[in-house]
């Protein structure tokens, strides 16, 4: 598929999310065809949530905590590629407190209006929501510490554009740690042509070895990526069913083969 039509289709799904949780129609996975439990669930601690309010928790569609693994520093400046509705953001911009700063980047308006709302709520000044293109960031060269992630690159049909932004932006000595879902070995091609899928955290992600060859392209070094959740066979059919992808077979090939992963890299210091 082209950038376009993936961008529309990902604005199209989310802005529905965000729309749904202002409304007070439950979590953001509203059928089962997207990006749903198990991995979305129990992500964050209740301590972590605390003080956020409820809309930033039910619109995280993510597949793990970055802000929980990045160990972030007092005073860092903190980009979220694909940030929602803004809990990544928020609990980065307590991590870094008021000396630092945390920017969330999202590409539908509707998340950002919800993003902003909770941000106004929680009384946390030391963020700002940008829109935009996560394979064309809006922020200069060198300009931010750490880059998180939760969920979102595999959903970009330009992932090699997106690493080479990132490594942009990051400062020398900066570094990436984002969570993503991660393949291991070829994926059966029905799942590929699967759009409800693909905009759902699952078609689009990465195969390991091509995540770290990209990242190596784009400069990065000391790349990582370290399993944190494997799906199984019964993760999978909550995905399938939804997209009408039911067959047993195809479900058996799947078994493990997907995995929630935390990834860390970094961009060499200046010599």
């Amino acid at each position: 598929m082209t950038n376009p039509s993936i961008h529309d289709l990902v604005q199209e799904k989310y802005g529905e999310v965000a729309k749904r949780v202002v409304q007070g129609l439950g979590g953001g996975c509203c059928d089962t065809s997207c990006c749903s439990d198990p991995i979305t669930g129990n992500l964050y601690s209740t301590e972590e949530t605390a003080g956020l309010p409820a809309e930033a928790v039910l619109a995280s569609l993510g597949c793990g905590n970055p802000t929980a693994l990045a160990q972030l520093e007092t005073g860092e400046v903190v980009l979220d590629l694909g940030s929602g509705g803004g809990i990544d953001v928020l609990l980065s911009a307590r991590r870094v407190g008021p000396n630092g700063k945390a920017y969330g980047l999202d590409l539908t308006d509707a998340m950002l209006e919800l993003a902003r709302s909770n941000q106004r709520r929680a009384g946390i000044a030391n963020v700002e929501f940008l829109k935009g293109e996560i394979e064309n960031i809006p922020l200069p060269d060198a300009a931010v510490d750490v880059i998180i992630s939760n969920c979102v690159i595999n959903l970009s049909a330009d992932k090699r554009r997106v690493l080479a932004e990132a490594f942009r932006v990051l400062k020398p000595g900066g570094r990436l740690a984002v969570s993503d879902v991660v393949v291991r070995g070829p994926v059966p091609p029905a799942i590929r042509r699967s759009v409800e899928l693909w905009i759902g955290c699952v078609a689009g992600a990465l195969e390991e070895q091509e995540y770290r060859g990209l990242l190596a392209q784009a400069g990065f070094t000391g790349v990582e990526i370290e399993p944190t959740r494997v799906y199984r066979v019964e993760d999978a059919r909550a995905f399938f069913s939804g997209a009408g992808l039911e067959d047993e077979v195809l479900l058996r090939e799947v078994d493990g083969r997907f995995m929630g992963a935390f990834i860390r890299a970094r961009k060499p210091p200046k010599p």
